[in-house]
C-alpha cells in the first residue's frame, strides 16, 4: 500500500537533479555522448569541444568548411538533438 508522500524512483532522481542544479551537467554529458553518434565519426574528430550554457548549444568546429555547412543545418541539428533526448533541452545552436 503507498503513501501519501511515496514517489517512484525516477521522481525522487529528477527533484534531486533539480535541486542540486544537476540537469545542465547531466543533460551536456548526454548531448557530448549522442555527438558522435548522430553526427557521424567525421564531423566528431572536427568537433574539439562541445558546452552548453542556458539551452544554447555550442560547439566549436575546426574545419572552416565543415564550420560552414553546418551553420546552415543548425535547426536540423537542434532537432535531432532534442528528439534524441526527449525533451526541448536546445534552444539555439551556435558554432564558432
Amino acid at each position: 500500500m503507498k503513501k501519501k508522500n511515496d514517489i517512484s524512483l525516477q521522481e525522487a532522481m529528477q527533484n534531486m537533479l533539480r535541486q542540486y542544479r544537476l540537469e545542465p551537467q547531466l543533460n551536456e554529458t548526454r548531448i557530448k555522448m549522442l555527438w558522435e553518434k548522430l553526427m557521424g565519426k567525421t564531423i566528431a574528430t572536427y568537433t574539439s569541444n562541445i558546452s552548453m550554457r542556458k539551452n544554447t548549444l555550442y560547439l566549436t568546429i575546426l574545419s572552416a568548411p565543415l564550420k560552414h555547412e553546418l551553420s546552415f543545418a543548425k535547426e536540423k541539428i537542434k532537432n535531432l538533438l532534442n528528439e534524441e533526448m526527449g525533451e526541448e533541452v536546445i534552444k539555439e545552436v551556435v558554432i564558432r
